[in-house]
């Protein structure tokens, strides 16, 4: 018996070498199946194997330097990494396994993370709705017209912040409801 294809939000989030969708490559990703309620149908998470020599080049910075927990982690579960294309061919079978015709992504500044998809794996892009929710639209009007801030812990790894995302969509839900 195979599982109803209910899942509409595709959410997202990518540990990248940097922001640049030219020069640097991502590290990590997660993702998370769920309907227009949250409600999670699966995940995923893979960690892509990236030149250790690019790593070292492209995470340089006050970023890095804040965050070197994350950053110590990215190099060491780089080694167990796999291929970008594997990646995309596992994504696509989440994909397949929970979504029907309509894939919407989901995330904060998920349109960064789009270029991203759209330059490493196509064939996953080619399945995505042109609409996405992103969760960033909502963060800026309440933090800068109504002075309200949700409280997101930033891990800088890929499935905490997206189940964070998740939390925050929530909080403005109960904010407006």
């Amino acid at each position: 018996m195979t599982k109803a294809k209910t899942a509409s939000l595709l959410w997202v989030d990518l540990e990248m070498t940097g922001l640049s969708p030219e020069k640097d490559r991502i590290l990590e990703v997660a993702a998370i199946a769920t309907d227009w309620d949250f409600e999670e149908f699966g995940t995923y998470t893979a960690v892509v194997k990236v030149s250790e020599k690019l790593m070292r080049e492209r995470m340089v910075g006050e970023f890095w330097e804040k965050n070197k927990a994350s950053y110590d982690a990215l190099f060491e579960q780089n080694v167990s990494g796999e291929s970008a294309k594997q990646v995309e061919k596992e994504l696509l079978d989440f994909v397949a396994q929970n979504f029907g015709d309509e894939v919407y992504l989901a995330g904060n500044s998920i349109h960064q993370d789009r270029k991203f998809i759209e330059r490493e794996w196509p064939e996953l892009n080619e399945k995505l709705h042109y609409r996405m929710l992103d969760v960033s639209a909502w963060k800026l009007y309440f933090e800068n017209a109504l002075h309200r801030k949700f409280a997101k812990p930033e891990n800088h790894r890929a499935l905490d912040d997206i189940r964070g995302s998740i939390e925050e969509l929530k909080w403005y839900q109960k904010m407006i409801s």
